[in-house]
């Protein structure tokens, strides 16, 4: 076990070294890294057999854990090395062979300003109450987007943060603020059971690592009416997008009053793409929806399918469309049109822009 331990720790020391984002063990294939968005293999190391990935990821879990593994298939986990670094790791049977992915997670938490999301973001951080969603496809920077917010509200506010995770990737250290952080599996069973249990926690600030089912979503929505601030994620693509993959969630006879509730509480929906720099690494392109109300209308009468033109005519309320911040890159001679048009949800917008 003790050599298996080794040959992880030296390919998390180089993923460390190269800034890379992600870590793929896979058997028949050399350990894998993925340096501004574009896998790696490291061929100076030895192809993985399946031997050799089964041992690496035991030697990550507990007798608990490995347990846990064998009877679901697929764990996640969250993993401190030797202090250089943590990482998010989702260990997983395909074709009968154990395979791990591992998402590096920086120890510093990069503020808005570092991260260029939009300066609006420090008004929703100043926020009482609301529901506040941060959206996009898998390894977009949505978990970083949020944990700016939640250290800013640290740093700025005295409020009792409650975070619910699956696994807890960014540590907080508290300043103004007291911070909980509970992780499913370990603290808490279940993301549904958490947000139970939080009310009696005495929160100002809810961080949900991400929106599964109609529970969970009923019960955030829940806390954003009673008072609290609402963080969290989602998996889709757009502002419209979200609303409608919320209110879809739950059967016919409860989407009114989702609509109402949503209308009455969400704040904003920021989607975030990483894509491909010019001059290296990878740049932050967004959508913005700031809740007004027109938005209001939009959300409670079912007509989220002119979202995106208030988005594209309320620049001066601090909305973004993504084909404008996209279209602004590629300006700024900073990413490619190709990668512009590969990230937009519609292209043919994108190319009159690009034409002014």
């Amino acid at each position: 076990m003790d050599n298996y331990r080794k040959q992880l720790e030296e390919i998390l020391d180089l993923a460390i070294e190269k800034k890379a984002t992600d870590v793929h063990i896979s058997p028949g294939l050399y350990p894998t890294l993925r340096i501004d968005s574009q896998l790696t293999p490291l061929t100076k190391k030895a192809i993985l057999s399946s031997q050799d990935t089964q041992e690496i990821a035991f030697s990550i879990l507990s007798e608990e854990r490995r347990e846990q593994f064998l009877s679901q298939r697929d764990i996640d986990l969250s993993f401190n090395y030797q202090e250089k670094a943590r990482f998010r790791i989702n260990i997983y049977y395909q074709l009968s062979q154990i395979s791990v992915a591992a998402r590096l997670i920086p120890t510093k938490i990069r503020t808005i300003e570092e991260l260029s999301l939009p300066s609006i973001c420090h008004q929703f951080a100043k926020t009482p109450q609301g529901f506040l969603l941060v959206v996009g496809p898998s390894g977009q920077g949505k978990t970083t987007a949020l944990a700016a917010l939640i250290d800013e509200i640290n740093h700025t506010r005295s409020d009792h943060i409650i975070t619910i995770e699956d696994p807890i990737e960014y540590l907080f250290e508290q300043d103004k603020c007291i911070i909980d952080q509970r992780e499913i599996g370990e603290d808490v069973r279940d993301f549904h059971r958490g947000l139970r249990e939080v009310f009696r926690q005495d929160p100002d600030v809810i961080m949900i690592g991400e929106m599964r089912d109609p529970e969970t979503i009923s019960s955030a929505v829940t806390a954003a009416e009673t008072g609290h601030l609402v963080l969290t994620t989602l998996h889709t693509n757009t502002a419209a997008q979200t609303i409608d993959r919320i209110i879809d969630s739950f059967p016919p006879y409860q989407q009114g009053q989702i609509r109402i509730q949503l209308a009455a509480t969400v704040l904003g929906i920021l989607s975030r793409r990483l894509i491909p720099c010019l001059k290296g690494g990878v740049i932050n392109a967004v959508e913005l929806m700031v809740t007004n109300s027109a938005i209001r209308n939009l959300i409670r009468e079912g007509k989220t399918h002119q979202i995106d033109m208030v988005i594209e005519t309320s620049s001066e309320e601090g909305m973004i469309s993504l084909n404008r911040s996209l279209a602004a890159l590629v300006k700024q001679g900073l990413i490619s049109v190709e990668n512009a048009e590969l990230h937009s949800t519609n292209v043919s917008e994108l190319r009159m822009l690009l034409k002014k």
